[in-house]
């Protein structure tokens, strides 16, 4: 199988994520405790130095303000739900995942908040100016991915979350697309709220994930129960991270995420993401070779991850999609890839459009064997 669709979860992993994963379930998968057996500390210190390791990439203010969750839709959740009061306003876009569209959606058609969706331009890129002025006096919180999952394009965050903190509101990156591949300083960039999953450029296994929750970011409790340390307290402890952590984390996933972190480090994020741009703008190129096919987004490389999305005027991207999975083993991803805004802005909606994302193992053969199956498929 060539697999061409990192954008959903990065594959393969290291092999040294591989092996973390092993060991650990071998020998240290416990419940972890502060006070408890040899495996007990040692699954605690797993969680420890993951903590302290996502403070370092992140540049974050303390190792404890990093909370463990499922994914990246589970960190969302927890913010939005926890940060947000009756009658406040939120900004976001339309290029976000329906991990922030739907619950902030809900939660305005449940008259719990008012809802300001930014239109991002014709290459994908939100205006700075834009949240400005969408900012009311009932302005709470604003929102918005760091790169958009269908048409590549990195946002000005840093710009954004500068305006954001000279008119003291909260602002909260969804930086799904660009951790591991793009550099983000969350002091520099003044963000108060930061999400992802393990699973995708972190090289981590599915089903990991953490929100950062700086100094400024007043969270409600999330779920309650167990925490491995202070089982005194009737109520959810208040010490981060565990006031937002109850119950048995995911400590295998974050010794593989662990693991991840560190092949990214070693490897560093602008050579991966060097790597993944180079092989969309080889295919970018092989595409306007063959002809047929609206290819979206801008060109500048510098200011996009290595997704790239398009559609053929021949057939539909479902169709396409799965001749290449049928046909030619070739993995890609038709559809929606839940972000139903862009898609409309692109003309799109609602079959979609065709999204290959190569990752960091990704070679130049096989974008070469994609864009020979897209020419035999469609001449």
């Amino acid at each position: 199988m060539i697999y061409l669709d990192n954008a959903a979860t990065s594959f393969p992993k290291p092999e040294s994520v591989y092996q973390a994963l092993d060991r650990f379930a071998r020998h240290d998968l416990a419940n972890p405790g502060r006070a408890g057996h040899k495996m007990a500390l040692a699954a605690e210190r797993a969680l420890d130095d993951g903590r302290h390791r996502l403070n370092q990439f992140f540049r974050g203010e303390a190792p404890e303000r990093f909370v463990f969750t499922l994914n990246c839709t589970d960190a969302l959740n927890m913010a939005f739900k926890g940060v947000l009061r009756p009658g406040d306003h939120v900004i976001t876009s339309d290029l976000e995942h329906n991990s922030i569209s739907r619950p902030l959606r809900q939660m305005e058609l449940d008259d719990k908040i008012a809802l300001t969706r930014l239109q991002a331009d014709g290459g994908g890129t939100l205006n700075p100016d834009d949240v400005r002025h969408a900012i009311t006096p009932k302005t709470r919180l604003i929102a918005l991915t760091h790169a958009s999952n269908v048409v590549g394009t990195v946002q000005p965050i840093a710009e954004i979350g500068k305006i954001v903190r000279e008119r003291d509101l909260l602002f909260l990156a969804d930086v799904a697309q660009t951790a591991g591949v793009v550099p983000i300083d969350v002091q520099a960039m003044h963000i108060d709220l930061l999400a992802f999953p393990g699973h995708k450029s972190l090289l981590g296994p599915t089903g990991t994930g953490a929100l950062y929750v700086g100094p400024r970011a007043k969270v409600g409790v999330w779920r309650e129960g167990g925490t491995g340390g202070d089982s005194s307290s009737e109520t959810q402890p208040k010490e981060f991270p565990y006031f937002l952590e109850g119950g048995t984390p995911n400590v295998l996933g974050v010794a593989g995420l662990s693991a991840g972190i560190q092949y990214v480090e070693q490897q560093g994020v602008e050579k991966i993401r060097g790597h993944e741009v180079a092989l969309t703008e080889r295919l970018w190129k092989r595409l306007d070779e063959i002809g047929g096919f609206q290819v979206f987004g801008h060109r500048d490389l510098a200011r996009r991850v290595g997704t790239l999305s398009f559609r053929s005027e021949a057939l539909p991207a479902a169709e396409l999609g799965g001749i290449l999975d049928q046909a030619f083993d070739i993995a890609i991803r038709p559809g929606l890839h839940c972000a139903p805004y862009i898609h409309r802005a692109l003309g799109t909606f609602p079959e979609g459009a065709v999204r290959v994302s190569p990752g960091a193992f990704s070679t130049e053969e096989d974008i070469d064997q994609l864009a020979a199956a897209l020419a035999e498929i469609v001449g």
